[in-house]
């Protein structure tokens, strides 16, 4: 094995000068010309593509741990002004770290050799002085003694004279695990300490809802029984039926009291079995395959309705609230007015996602009354909505796109009027990390306000209820996440780009401002093997003023002097962006890349966190995926950097981007020349309902048949491998099978790879193997290596 380690940087180098001295003198990666002609387009010999294929395989594991400090867990000390840290080095080196928070000094939290000497004398054995693993580390004394665990046993260390005593393990740590096996709190990283800071994470909606049957003074209980609602009390037998129309196939159910009891909400129901979904798994044991089946509603699906009654325990009258069913979403979760209880408000999202309201309903009248009403003539991205109720002060946090922009909205809970817009402005809220109620403020996460930088970065700030005082808390040019120190009057900072790697700064809470740099990022090895960090890149969308961005991956041995065919991976799903911000390791992009690519990551319009219009692309429109601003930033590319061949492209993804790959070789056949679509969701009438009617609507109209890559297969004119997991739960295999019936009806040629037993994946080990061999063969025009004979 030692051989073996030794042998890998050894051949690396051999073949990283190989391939230099055939490819001619390097550039920098960053000039982007003068080239006025087209450059030579790089044709290897197979020979040549075998050499890339071998040093790829040897990349994949020379890069393996040599990327250090890329990460800090800060150990927040009782008193809340100190932490210690460590660091894990080259060759499983510990090294640990004290910083004095208050007085902004860092150190050395001990004397290495010393600590380790006196443990082995007091243990009795021999410890590696760079290698000491040690727990629970309690600094007493301002860091001048030591409580800490090595090899389950505890330990008092005086940090002067290094004397060494075995102790019991201690009360706050006994204390401390048991509050956190108890609550499931988080400690920071330190299990003596706690965090008395009770404003914490704010979720992105109310919590679901939760069926009672016991009353909140506990003096009834309601059941259901043969579909209709009793009560009875708690101590008793007798029982009054409040309902006679409910059936074994449409009951009554999904009960909530109101906190004084004397009143409950009920449902009647209309219940609907979801449609099953069939995959046969033929890897199953024995003769014969398995079918496997389970409920999964597609788009157009009915879906279980729901009517509301208010039910009250003294009249003993139940009364049906004056709104429609609620026909998506469920069962919602009910907020009781505090200090007037004979109101609740629910939440309600109206199915085809282009209506949101605050319904708020008098439980004396039953009388419902439209608090918040927010429609669109596109969509309301459901899973986002952010609402949060204080009840104390009678008020909602509502964060809405309403302006065009993702921003935070104070409301007034009884009238359900807007007391002001805490946030505006071209940028979006990201999250919201806290709400601090007694002073007023939240901390959240935003995008996009700073103009120079990547629009997609994340930023930390506090602003007050009032929309004034914004406080920045962070300032770099580059993709932030905090972690805070209990009570939060400390921050660590963590920041980087894909082309810079990550920093760790302290700062005050209460102004941002840096108090020390702790530590920085060392990947002096990982440049070593010659590998280029991704470049972030943009251009103009189809808009002609829109940036739209992305990141290039080059071979770490390219000539650009030659040009090299694009690959893009893509992911054009909705619900989120894709393009990586952080400073990510070496993976399939940039080991692709090493075959003798350029390979690109882009988020396109119709993705999200951008604003509402850059989003609204895709309504009705998922066949789009960006496509029109991928194609002009890779000509831009182009552009600037000629050794980027668009007349050779290549594009591959998995599910949405599946989806998206194989559109690409049938809407867009004029550019893209090969695609690798993996478990696409082909036809978004074949996929699950919650996804696809949220971005293409509903009911289903002739604009999904429209779109679909089993209705369009016919317009394949590249190469096209599809691939698919014969277990697929997520988006069901036949919607894979059926393009590839499409095709061949149609006359096509195309490959085709179903994996035994696989489910929703890229097609693992050996299907990204035949991508790999596929593109080579598709856009480098080059036999891949033979491995039936073990050719690499």
């Amino acid at each position: 094995m030692t051989c073996r380690i030794f042998l890998l940087p050894v051949l690396l180098t051999i073949f990283t000068g190989w391939l230099n001295a055939q490819s001619g003198p390097q550039l920098p990666t960053t000039q982007a010309g003068p080239f006025s002609a087209a450059l030579p387009a790089y044709h290897p010999t197979r020979e040549e593509v075998l050499v890339r294929y071998r040093k790829a395989a040897i990349l994949d594991s020379a890069v393996r741990n040599k990327v250090f400090k890329t990460t800090l867990q800060p150990n927040w000390q009782a008193d809340g002004e100190s932490f210690w840290y460590r660091n894990s080095l080259k060759d499983s080196v510990l090294e640990y770290y004290y910083v004095d928070a208050s007085k902004g000094v860092k150190q050395k939290a001990f004397d290495h050799a010393k600590l380790a000497q006196a443990v082995a004398k007091a243990a009795g054995k021999t410890y590696d002085s760079s290698r000491l693993r040690l727990a629970n580390m309690n600094f007493e004394n301002g860091g001048k003694q030591v409580i800490f665990m090595l090899d389950s046993k505890w330990w008092k260390a005086d940090l002067n004279s290094y004397d060494l005593v075995s102790i019991s393990e201690p009360t706050a740590y006994k204390e401390a695990n048991e509050n956190e096996e108890r609550r499931g709190q988080d400690f920071s990283g330190s299990r003596f300490t706690s965090n008395p800071y009770v404003v914490g994470p704010v979720a992105r909606r109310a919590r679901a809802f939760r069926e009672d049957s016991l009353s909140p003074d506990k003096m009834w209980v309601a059941y259901v029984k043969s579909g209709n609602i009793f009560v009875k009390p708690s101590t008793g037998e007798d029982s009054t039926q409040y309902t006679t129309d409910g059936t074994r196939e449409k009951p009554y159910g999904n009960i909530s009291w109101s906190p004084d009891s004397k009143n409950f909400v009920g449902y009647h129901i209309s219940p609907v079995q979801p449609k099953q979904v069939h995959y046969i798994l033929t890897a199953a044991s024995g003769t014969r395959g398995e079918v496997k089946s389970r409920g999964y509603a597609q788009p157009g699906d009915d879906n279980t309705s729901y009517e509301m009654f208010v039910f009250n325990l003294g009249s003993k009258k139940q009364t049906k609230v004056n709104i429609e069913k609620i026909d998506f979403s469920g069962v919602p979760f009910l907020n009781w007015r505090a200090g007037d209880v004979k109101y609740f408000t629910f939440e309600r999202v109206d199915r085809g996602h282009q209506r949101f309201r605050i319904i708020e309903v008098n439980t004396e009248t039953a009388k419902a009354r439209e608090m918040v009403d927010e429609k669109t003539k596109t969509f309301i991205y459901e899973q986002r909505i952010f609402t949060h109720f204080m009840p104390e002060t009678h008020e909602i946090l509502w964060i809405t796109e309403k302006d065009g922009w993702r921003h935070i909205y104070l409301l007034d809970e009884v009238t359900g009027k807007q007391k002001n817009q805490v946030t505006k402005g071209e940028w979006v809220v990201r999250e919201i990390d806290s709400i601090d109620k007694k002073k007023r403020e939240i901390w959240f996460q935003a995008s996009g306000m700073n103009s120079t930088e990547d629009p997609y970065f994340i930023h930390y700030y506090r602003i007050g209820f009032d929309g004034k005082n914004l406080v920045k808390l962070t300032e770099a040019n580059g993709n932030h996440r905090l972690t805070y120190s209990p009570g939060r009057k400390y921050y660590i900072d963590t920041y980087s780009r894909v082309d810079m790697p990550p920093v760790m700064e302290l700062r005050s809470a209460a102004d941002g401002k840096k108090i020390l740099e702790v530590e920085r990022a060392d990947i002096s090895s990982y440049l070593a093997t010659n590998i280029k960090l991704p470049e972030p890149f943009k251009a103009k969308g189809r808009d002609g003023v829109t940036d739209i961005w992305g990141i290039i991956y080059r071979p770490s041995d390219f000539d650009p002097q030659k040009s090299y065919p694009v690959i893009e991976q893509i992911y054009a799903g909705p619900q989120d962006s894709f393009v990586p911000k952080n400073f990510t390791l070496y993976g399939e992009p940039q080991s692709l890349a090493e075959l003798g690519f350029i390979v690109v990551q882009i988020d396109g319009m119709g993705t999200y966190n951008r604003s509402k219009a850059f989003h609204d692309v895709c309504w009705h429109n998922l066949a789009d995926a960006g496509f029109p601003d991928r194609i002009l930033w890779m000509k831009a590319l182009a552009a600037k950097y000629p050794y980027a061949d668009t007349t050779r492209v290549g594009i591959y993804g998995t599910s949405a981007g599946g989806q998206n790959s194989a559109g690409a070789v049938l809407f867009h056949a004029d550019f893209y020349d090969a695609a690798v679509s993996a478990c696409g969701c082909h036809d978004n009438r074949v996929d699950k309902q919650w996804w696809n009617e949220q971005w293409m609507g509903y009911p289903v109209g002739k604009h999904y048949d429209e779109q679909s890559n089993i209705t369009n297969a016919h317009k394949l004119k590249g190469d096209l491998l599809l691939i698919v997991g014969e277990a697929d739960e997520n988006v069901p295999p036949e919607s894979t099978y059926r393009v590839a019936d499409a095709l061949i009806k149609a006359g096509k040629e195309f490959e085709f790879l179903s994996v035994p037993g696989m489910g929703h994946s890229d097609g693992g080990p050996y299907g990204r193997k035949k991508k790999r061999d596929f593109f080579v063969r598709s856009l480098l025009g080059v036999d891949p290596p033979k491995r039936n004979i073990n050719e690499l």
